[in-house]
């Protein structure tokens, strides 16, 4: 992989990954109604769908996934119901002042596979792939070390937009101190996870 070719896929992933969509909307939502500690597993999950879906098609499995659209479809809806749910607990959060609460046992995994099937049943992240690596290498000669170059590039900058996401909500999230600031901030919270589950399940 040559530096131009190296330049132009961190360009296009970095545009790609910072634009707003359905992970920074769910990501954000729920930085304001429960803080970081507890939206980190979330944010590591979407991370983790990226990095599978780069490996698919790096193998040439996305031909093959195409094939098993049914089972994509099943983890497509699995995530919109999941952030339907999500929608639901922010939506019906009680109305107290924000404040930091540990995560319950099990929650983290629960959220991390809650994020990667958010990423994993959004085959416009496979497409977005198939588009952009032949131009930045020849996969049929794609190294292992290749391979793990441009995944370390893609979990840096995937992360870094997450976490300034995610850092940003929650500076906005200490402005909230009253009940009914709070419960503003949950419902309009929940109704962008819920935007975030139509979204995902639009898309073809």
């Amino acid at each position: 992989m040559d530096l131009s070719g190296f330049l132009l896929f961190c360009g296009v992933y970095a545009v790609a990954v910072y634009s707003p969509g359905p992970a920074v909307a769910a990501v954000v939502a729920r930085v304001l109604a429960v803080g970081i500690p507890r939206t980190a597993p979330f944010i590591w999950g979407i991370v983790a769908g990226d990095l599978v879906w780069f490996v698919l098609v790096a193998l040439g499995l996305a031909a093959l996934a195409q094939n098993f659209q049914t089972l994509f479809l099943v983890i497509k809806y699995a995530g919109v119901a999941y952030l339907l749910y999500l929608a639901w607990k922010l939506w019906t959060a009680p109305a107290d002042a924000p404040k930091e609460a540990p995560q319950a046992r099990g929650e983290g995994w629960k959220l991390f596979l809650g994020g990667l099937a958010l990423t994993m049943g959004n085959a416009k992240v496979m497409v977005f792939f198939v588009s952009i690596l032949p131009l930045v290498v020849d996969l049929n000669a794609m190294s292992l070390l290749t391979a793990m170059e441009l995944s370390a590039l893609m979990l840096t900058i995937l992360s870094a937009a997450m976490w300034t996401y995610a850092l940003a909500a929650s500076r906005a999230r200490r402005l909230i101190t009253s009940p009914r600031a709070m419960r503003l901030v949950n419902r309009g919270t929940g109704a962008a996870m819920a935007g975030a589950a139509v979204a995902v399940a639009a898309r073809g």
